[in-house]
């Protein structure tokens, strides 16, 4: 049995909850509200804070955790990063009310700065020659400049409108953040068995993220043309057709160039387009 950390409520809970059902990690809901097992799999999911989550892999209270990169860093604990999972993305910005002037980091020399990363902030202004003083707050940061607490904040920025509503401005952006696997780095055979069959669930889904299956008919003279825009995963699937002048075309294709390439599909003569949502690719 492998046992998963993961943050017991938020947007990272949400999204992770998501990727665990996809994966087909289906949750027995009971009693015991902070340790679930799942139905199908051989993993149970320990809900915890999610500063909490770190400590819990590297001491092996968990075996694995699924954490913001903000918190792994902060926490500093000797877990393992197996993978970057690409959602919660957010970032750890600098911020300071909007009515003043910034022209550089040398504002915040002698300033107070409230955040709950004092350790990630600290590291990022050491290694510029700043000293500020840091005031340490766990949650709603923004509102310290506004009640006097501190000259400017710290803190995780998504779209930013929690600065707007609080009257501050980003100014310096100090990291990227997204959710992480990590590991304990003392995993038994067994268990680390059941991690690497996650971790294929988990990329057969990464890798079906923004990519639509299609299939065509197209006249057998645009062929050439109709495959070099449809490279696929190595290369399109064509069929042929009772008509000898047609075949038809299967191929994955990007989300992001989607109805460019379906344009031009249709200039080239295709006919009869199927769009289908792919779930995962293995």
């Amino acid at each position: 049995m492998l046992r998963i950390a993961v943050q017991s409520k938020g947007r990272l809970y949400d999204e992770t909850m998501k990727l665990l059902d996809e994966a087909g990690v289906k949750l027995n809901r009971g009693k015991r509200i902070l340790l679930l097992s799942a139905k199908s799999f051989p993993v149970e999911v320990l809900f915890l804070r999610d500063d909490d989550i770190p400590q819990a892999v590297a001491n092996g209270t968990a075996d694995v955790g699924i954490v913001g990169e903000n918190e792994y860093v902060e926490k500093g604990q000797e877990a393992q990063l197996v993978k970057r999972l690409g959602f919660s993305k957010c970032r750890l910005s600098l911020a300071v009310p909007k009515e003043e002037v910034y022209h550089g980091m040398a504002w915040f020399e002698g300033k107070t700065i409230a955040t709950s990363y004092p350790k990630i902030l600290s590291d990022y202004l050491a290694q510029r020659g700043i000293r500020a003083e840091l005031h340490v707050i766990s949650g709603s940061v923004e509102i310290a400049p506004g009640i006097g607490l501190a000259d400017a904040i710290f803190d995780i920025v998504s779209s930013g409108s929690t600065l707007v509503s609080n009257q501050l401005k980003e100014v310096e952006t100090v990291m990227q953040s997204e959710a992480l696997l990590i590991a304990h780095q003392g995993l038994t055979a067994d268990k680390q068995a059941i991690l690497e069959q996650l971790l294929f669930r988990f990329e057969a889904i990464q890798a079906a993220e923004g990519k639509k299956y299609v299939l065509l008919n197209a006249p057998k003279a645009r062929l050439p043309e109709i495959v070099e825009l449809l490279p696929g995963m190595k290369s399109p699937t064509v069929t042929p057709l009772a008509d000898p002048e047609w075949v038809a075309v299967q191929s994955v294709i990007a989300e992001t160039h989607f109805w460019e390439i379906i344009g031009k599909l249709k200039a080239l003569g295709a006919e009869g387009i199927l769009i289908v949502p792919i779930e995962l690719i293995c």
